[in-house]
Order: structure tokens, then C-alpha cells, then sequence
């Protein structure tokens, strides 16, 4: 593991809030107050010890314009999603398992556990595999999501078996869930960001 590995950044440094502009300041405030008390009561770390904003939110704060406008769309999709919690937490670890996401699969470990899911499954959708003893929904909702990232199609078939399942609106649900956690793996492969290791 290279230094640059080692370090909670990946290929950024930590952002130190003394250096901030106004703008990203501003957003570096609204993560502290929101999202990294979230992470936490979750069960994964979203700061250094020192402070500093570690995993998607470090990076984040080089365009605070944008990614504030995408962090907004994250809580619309959680606040008003129609899917259940367990079924959301699938989707996000079979889109961490197709990315490969260091971080991803950890943070989301930590919330898939807290929705539910039993350990062995949660182990087996971060390597890319359908547990057996999940719902129906949980199934069809990792096969959508799959399908999509790997085959970017959903074929017929699986669309009406979603469809039945979680109505239209619901096979949106999970499509928007599905390209949120896409921008949100891709930020972190880009830019190399580790899991934090204890």
C-alpha cells in the first residue's frame, strides 16, 4: 500500500477549514451538522480524527456549488424514496460491489447492518453475490440494479417482475438510487479515497 493509499484523501489531501473559501465553508459546515452525524449513528466514520472530512465529503468540498445541488438530491432520494431501507442498502452495496468502492462497501456496510441485514449477507453483496435468504424485493432490486450497471439495459422480463413488485414509480426509485450511488463511486474511485482501517 502506497503513502498516498495510507492516507484517509486517497489522492487529495484532507481539506483543512482554515484554508476553505467562504462557499466551501459553508458547505464544510452543512456536512458537519448533517451528514457526518448520520455516518456515525450509522456505525462508519466520516471525519479524521483531527476533524477533517473524510470519504465522498472531502472531495466534495472542491466545488461546493455542485455538490451541494447533489448532496440535496441525496436527501430528496432518502427523504421521499418509496423503497424500504433494507431494499435501498441492497442497491447501494451491489453498486459499491460492480465499483469496486473501498469506502462505499464500508460505509455502507455499517448502515446495511443497521437497517437489518444480517452480516453474511451484507459480506455477500459487497463481493459482487445474491444472498439467498433475501425478501423478494431485496432480490429483484439487486438484479435491476446489476443489470443496469453491467449491461446498461434492464430487459423485460426483470422490468415487469420490478414493476409488479414495486409499482413504476417504485422501479424509479430505484433507477435514481442506482445513479446516485454511480456519481457517488465514481467520485471515490477517482480519486482513490480508502476505507478508513483501525
Amino acid at each position: 500500500m502506497s503513502d498516498s493509499r495510507e492516507k484517509l484523501g486517497g489522492r487529495l489531501p484532507l481539506a483543512k477549514y482554515s484554508a476553505l473559501t467562504a462557499a466551501q465553508k459553508q458547505l464544510f459546515d452543512q456536512l458537519i451538522d448533517t451528514w457526518v452525524p448520520w455516518a456515525e449513528s450509522s456505525g462508519f466514520q466520516a471525519r479524521s480524527d483531527d476533524g477533517r472530512l473524510i470519504g465522498p465529503f472531502n472531495p466534495a468540498l472542491l466545488h461546493p456549488e455542485i455538490s451541494g445541488s447533489f448532496l440535496q438530491l441525496q436527501s430528496a432520494e432518502h427523504l421521499s424514496t418509496s423503497l424500504p431501507e433494507r431494499v435501498r442498502q441492497v442497491v447501494i452495496l451491489t453498486v459499491g460491489a460492480v465499483w469496486r468502492a473501498e469506502y462505499e462497501l464500508y460505509a455502507h456496510s455499517a448502515v446495511a447492518r443497521k437497517a437489518g441485514l444480517p452480516d453474511g449477507s451484507i459480506q455477500a453483496l459487497a463481493n459482487g453475490s445474491l444472498p439467498d435468504d433475501l425478501s423478494d424485493q431485496e432480490k429483484v432490486a439487486h438484479n435491476v440494479a446489476r443489470q443496469l450497471l453491467v449491461e446498461h439495459q434492464l430487459d423485460e422480463e426483470l422490468y415487469r417482475k420490478a414493476e409488479r413488485l414495486f409499482g413504476s414509480s417504485g422501479v424509479l426509485d430505484v433507477v435514481l438510487l442506482t445513479g446516485i450511488y454511480c456519481t457517488v463511486c465514481a467520485l471515490l474511485n477517482a480519486f482513490d479515497i480508502p476505507a478508513p482501517h483501525h
